[in-house]
């Protein structure tokens, strides 16, 4: 259920054993054939996707979707939060449901550049909270063998307006795709040990702007590897698991003491 949609005495009688959900997003480039939404629109589509499956067992809040892009900004369009704004912003949200009782709290992220900050906002916050349960899912991490079984690109065609991003996009909203516009943009290689793509990690991270990485393209990836039938068993392999996941964090009734 979304919690901003529910009056105030309908979300006092739900179990606050209730996984709440908060969507991190982002609002930045992709490309010359991607929307600035897509990172927003792909996390408010799985938490849509699961709000249908399992109704008065989740609450979903309002999605934050301008969050942590800075590494994008020398593309237009793109709008970023400061670490330590999302810090405070989110910190405070999560807060105020904790102040109701509420104690199965999921980051659910759509945003690589949320990974770092949406780790720190856990950490932060389970010191806190003792007796609260603090969780971050990423899509792209919930069931990457799945996924690696569709990527038909090589090492690095994963990664930003990509394969993966562009035939999701082709699923949900293909009249915001310029395919025409696409071009693969193969990933700019650092150091063999601080190479990684989505599904493929990395023995060490060096830091560089997007514009770097992607040759200031704003693609890091293979969208001329994408399809709309492909985009939906993305989707739908990660909405499986997210489901899993949501209905075991609900199943556990009991919490950290002190």
């Amino acid at each position: 259920m979304r919690w901003e949609n529910l009056t105030s005495p309908a979300l006092d009688a739900f179990d606050r054993n209730t996984p709440v959900v908060l969507n991190i997003g982002a609002i930045e480039q992709h490309g010359a054939h991607l929307p600035l939404v897509t990172d927003a629109l792909i996390g408010r589509h799985f938490t849509g996707l699961v709000d249908d499956v399992l109704g008065d067992d989740l609450l979903i809040l309002p999605q934050v979707s301008v969050c942590c892009s800075e590494h994008h900004m020398s593309f237009a369009g793109s709008l970023t939060l400061t670490h330590e704004t999302m810090l405070a912003y989110v910190s405070d949200v999560l807060s105020s449901v904790i102040a109701h009782g509420f104690t199965n709290i999921i980051l659910f992220n759509s945003h690589g550049g949320n990974l770092a900050i949406g780790q720190v906002i856990m950490e932060k916050l389970g010191h806190r909270y003792p007796d609260v349960d603090f969780f971050m899912l990423t899509w792209w991490k919930l069931a990457p063998e799945a996924l690696k079984a569709l990527q038909e690109s090589e090492f690095g065609g994963v990664g930003h307006a990509c394969e993966f991003e562009t035939s999701m996009l082709l699923h949900i909203a293909p009249e915001l795709v310029d395919l025409d516009a696409a071009r693969d943009t193969p990933l700019q290689t650092s150091f063999t040990w601080s190479d990684a793509d989505l599904l493929t990690g990395s023995r060490g991270s060096h830091q560089r702007s997007m514009a770097e990485l992607t040759a200031h393209t704003g693609v890091f990836g293979a969208p001329s590897y994408a399809t709309a039938d492909k985009g939906k068993k993305i989707i739908d392999i990660v909405t499986d698991e997210f489901v899993m996941m949501l209905r075991e964090i609900f199943a556990r009734k009991t919490h950290p003491q002190g």
